[in-house]
């Protein structure tokens, strides 16, 4: 296998688990409160932006002397910042859930879509007032990329970075696997999906389920967003928009509601997205994606792993 296929295919993985991480947080908003959160892509970009100036102004190297490594440094300090950026974004998903979603949940699903549009809206221009529409990149000075090594094994088709945002990546869906399945409050988040008025009967608490599945799907979303520069050069105020849709497009495309089905979708339409771009048709590759998107919705509107329902009138 040629250097530049596995490149290519390298290049497919780690794409793929950003629109993995961001599609979970789609599909478990969905899951439980059946609203699409366009807002989503927005919190990946407060958690690039909180990510950018934690590594500018947080100074670790005082406290990491005991380590003699220059790279092992930059681990501890990239695990110290996305910890922090998931901590914050979580509370971000909170105070949105609780302001803009909480009050119109007996609304209609129009009602709920438009205000997360105006959401989204908010949370763009709100940064460019602050920080300024200009681009920025994470400063050199934090960032210790080069070529992947394992003992005396170096492997150029891969970067150290990117193998780290692949294995962070899946710990994290692996971590969420856990949360939903093994803890009281993912058992709880699985009977306000199903039926969140006999869940509140059986004494769960709705509003704080909700307000919990936000702040996990937010930090996920914050977790990527400190990554993403790792593979990508700089970050602005309205990079979250493109990845949002086609982290929606992932989690439609693997069955939205399903967290399982949102991971394959993520990495299927980073997949599609690398190979349209290795075609030479790098110009066409977000219309190759919502295309994906129309035939998925005509063949099958559930997803990969979803199942048809069919109603009775």
């Amino acid at each position: 296998m040629s250097s530049q296929i596995l490149h290519q295919l390298v290049n497919a993985i780690v794409t793929g688990s950003i629109f993995a991480l961001l599609a979970l947080g789609y599909t478990m908003v969905y899951g439980i409160i059946k609203l699409i959160n366009f807002a989503h892509g927005d919190i990946f970009m407060l958690g690039a932006f909180i990510g950018y100036y934690l590594f500018s102004h947080m100074n670790l190297a005082p406290y990491l002397t005991f380590i003699p490594s220059e790279e092992w440094r930059f681990y501890i300090t990239l695990v110290v910042v996305i910890v922090i950026t998931m901590v914050i974004t979580a509370m971000i998903g909170m105070i949105i859930e609780f302001l803009a979603y909480r009050p119109i949940r007996g609304a209609s699903r129009i009602s709920a879509l438009i205000t997360a549009i105006g959401v989204s809206f908010f949370l763009e221009y709100g940064m460019v007032f602050l920080v300024g529409a200009q681009p920025r990149s994470y400063p050199e000075s934090a960032l210790v990329i080069k070529p992947l090594q394992i003992g005396s094994w170096t492997f150029d088709f891969i970067t150290n970075a990117e193998f780290i945002i692949f294995i962070v990546a899946i710990a994290l869906m692996f971590i969420l696997q856990f949360v939903v399945k093994r803890t009281k409050m993912g058992k709880a988040m699985r009977a306000v999906s199903v039926d969140s008025d006999a869940a509140q009967l059986m004494g769960i608490n709705v509003n704080s389920t909700i307000s919990f599945t936000f702040a996990l799907g937010s930090a996920l979303a914050g977790a990527a967003g400190v990554l993403i520069p790792l593979s990508q050069p700089s970050i602005e105020p309205l990079m979250g928009m493109v990845p949002g849709i086609k982290a929606f497009v992932a989690a439609v495309l693997g069955g939205i509601g399903i967290i399982p089905g949102a991971a394959l979708g993520g990495f299927l339409i980073g997949g599609v997205e690398t190979v349209t771009v290795a075609l030479g048709f790098s110009n066409f590759r977000d219309a190759i994606v919502y295309i994906v998107l129309i035939l998925i919705l005509l063949v099958r509107p559930a997803g990969i792993l979803g199942k048809n329902v069919k109603e009775k009138v």
